[in-house]
């Protein structure tokens, strides 16, 4: 690095002088955070969209075991349609199907949640650990991220579940996220070996900062956006994973999960007996939780990519006047500006 490098480096971290900073905002409390945080979710349709079904589910999560009465419990009526004493049928049974929808809701989210964390963790640690060290650490992290990509997923997960079978939530977590970090390390390392030649961190490593602080202030932030779009797709593949496991015989049946649902209505042959109460619920359950998830990914890339963005023209009042100007883009304004310059 050049000493003109240096210079400018120094001349970008340089302090502005308070003549030239714009005024600092009048309320700078917990309430005005949450007014901009409210502001940048009505931003985009897409993400407002996918939070508020996000949060339903996660309310069914909270409330719904509470309010199920007794969904493992035998009752007489057998194979009952929806009504009034049963909101979504009953199962052959006799169990009610609403009740163990609620407690499912709480086990899939969990699995989901708590494997994308998990999966997302490891993801992190050896993509950018990885890339940022570079030498013999990249190369022994990289070589491992390949070997558990070149296994093929799906048998993988079967080979490993069929040894858990009937084992705990903590054992389904584990497996999940133990075979759906790699392709995600592989990103977060190409990132950061981008990043780690930037000249900001080329001037931090001359300043003496550790390696701990450069990674967590200089190179973490800039591949925020990176990680919260993994951690959401990660989501979706654990909810996936976990229902296309328990459809095939491999989860512990005693747990009430949306594919243990699946799995019981397939073995009662629900579909061939037009019992569409008993698997469209959690089928459907599984379909909006994605595209919720799908959703809020979308919207926050729209939200923080100004190339995204969507600007709708301004509503119209009740007069048929505009309330405000329409915004216009920048070769509208540059189009101004030469004919306001040749007049």
């Amino acid at each position: 690095m050049t000493t003109a490098d240096i210079t400018s480096a120094d001349a970008t971290h340089a302090p502005v002088p308070a003549a030239a900073l714009p005024p600092a905002p009048s309320g700078g409390g917990p309430g005005a955070r949450l007014a901009a945080a409210w502001r940048t979710v009505r931003r985009s349709r897409r993400l407002s969209a996918g939070l508020a079904l996000i949060a339903l589910f996660l309310l069914t999560a909270a409330v719904g075991p509470f309010l199920a009465t007794d969904p493992q419990g035998f009752g007489t009526d057998l194979s009952q349609p929806p009504s009034g004493a049963h909101w979504l049928g009953t199962t052959q049974t006799g169990q009610d199907v609403f009740d163990q929808l609620m407690v499912s809701t709480r086990t899939s989210l969990l699995i989901g949640f708590a494997a994308a964390l998990a999966a997302t963790a490891i993801s992190v640690v050896i993509g950018i650990g990885g890339g940022f060290l570079g030498g013999w650490s990249d190369e022994a992290l990289s070589l491992l991220s390949n070997v558990f990509l070149v296994i093929p997923g799906l048998p993988l997960v079967i080979v490993i579940s069929s040894y858990t079978k009937g084992g705990s939530l903590l054992a389904t977590i584990g497996v999940i996220a133990v075979t759906s970090w790699a392709a995600s390390a592989r990103v977060l390392r190409a990132q950061t070996l981008s990043l780690r030649t930037r000249d900001y961190v080329l001037a931090a490593r001359l300043y003496g900062e550790r390696r701990w602080r450069i990674v967590l202030v200089e190179i973490l932030p800039n591949e925020a956006a990176i990680i919260v779009s993994q951690f959401i797709f990660a989501v979706i593949f654990a909810i996936l994973t976990q229902a296309g496991l328990a459809f095939l015989g491999l989860q512990n049946p005693s747990d009430l999960t949306w594919g243990n649902m699946l799995y019981f209505a397939q073995n009662a042959d629900a579909l061939s007996g037009g019992a569409w109460w008993w698997f469209v619920p959690p089928g459907l359950c599984i379909a909006v939780f994605g595209a919720a998830m799908s959703l809020v990914s979308f919207g926050l890339d729209e939200v923080l990519d100004p190339r995204l963005r969507v600007y709708r023209p301004a509503r119209r009042g009740r007069a048929g006047r505009q309330r405000t100007a329409p915004r216009r883009t920048a070769p509208q304004q540059q189009a101004a500006r030469r004919q306001e310059a040749d007049r």
